[in-house]
């Protein structure tokens, strides 16, 4: 039996009972949680979050990777400064996940969300081009969607569905609520979409920053990190204009989100060299958010290649 065929198969073997009764007790546990929370005020509810993961990150084996991501992002801080961020990078995760079931709530404050380009965002709306916004999970990175949609812009998001297939179907739902309708899971057909998106009129919003064993080797903080070109990919072969955004949490479940200047196409006469050098500027704009905010990023993964970690823990 060949490699594909292998694949093929243990793609459509069947899910077995034990785990759908996991995944059940999981998404009865989100409902719970979502319908206990619904009874405090949303700071009470984006408190408790940032509390509970205050409390419980430092336990997991993650506490390490952040910590080390801190170092090799800012070698030239001490200890004392790597401690204070990586407690702020648990308490805005918490708050983060906690809030995704209250994103509709937050956005229909118009007191919690301060837009920075909130006429070039309506222009967009009005006029267009589609334009491929692109992102980092920082701040409450679904802030980011909402922000576009309620600025009247049709956009559809690309993202990673959850493992659990319940949780995801709820997930969906919260996002319903602030307008996102237009979903472009992380798959073979994903590209395909996002595309169709664009010749439809449709601008697309994408958190480029996640891990991923192919891509781009683009510098993040001086050191190279493995990088999806789609975004830029899908740009480039639609003249599409780039242009970065980023989420600022402030006090008081508040976020100020920015809409940053096009990012200019390379015009080097090779697609693939413009491919990498946009990339980088991408990349680039997304370090210079998180330089002013490092504690408001999601260090939890490790962004760059295990070579680097080895090296940092030389």
């Amino acid at each position: 039996m060949s490699e594909s065929t292998n694949k093929t198969a243990a793609t459509e073997a069947p899910i077995s009972l034990a785990q759908k009764l996991v995944w059940g007790l999981e998404a009865v546990g989100f409902d719970l949680l979502s319908a206990l929370l619904r009874l405090f005020p949303l700071e009470t509810t984006s408190n408790f979050g940032g509390w509970l993961l205050r409390t419980l990150g430092p336990l997991t084996r993650q506490q390490r990777i952040v910590q080390t991501n801190l170092r090799i992002a800012f070698p030239y801080q001490d200890q004392a400064w790597i401690d204070a961020k990586t407690r702020g990078v648990w308490d805005n995760v918490g708050r983060s996940f906690i809030e995704l079931p209250f994103v509709h709530q937050i956005m229909a404050d118009a007191d919690r969300v301060e837009v920075v380009g909130q006429d070039a965002l309506r222009a967009i709306a009005a006029t267009g081009p589609p334009t491929v916004f692109v992102s980092g999970h920082m701040g409450n990175w679904e802030i980011m969607p909402a922000t576009l949609l309620k600025s009247g812009i049709d956009t559809m998001i690309g993202y990673r569905a959850a493992n659990n297939p319940y949780v995801e179907e709820r997930i969906r739902r919260a996002r319903a609520r602030y307008g996102v309708t237009r979903f472009a899971q992380k798959g073979g057909q994903n590209m395909r979409r996002l595309f169709k998106a664009l010749n439809d009129g449709v601008s697309v919003a994408l958190l480029t920053d996640q891990r991923t064993e192919e891509g781009v080797a683009s510098p993040f903080f001086g050191r190279p990190a493995m990088t999806t070109p789609g975004a830029v990919q899908l740009a480039l072969r639609k003249a599409a204009p780039v242009r970065a955004m980023s989420v600022q949490r402030l006090p008081g479940v508040r976020f100020r989100v920015q809409l940053h200047d096009i990012i200019p196409p390379p015009q080097t006469g090779d697609r693939d060299r413009d491919v990498i050098e946009m990339v980088a500027s991408v990349n680039a704009a997304i370090e210079a958010a998180v330089r002013e905010n490092p504690e408001q990023y999601f260090w939890v993964h490790r962004r760059w290649p295990k070579a680097t970690y080895t090296e940092s823990s030389a």
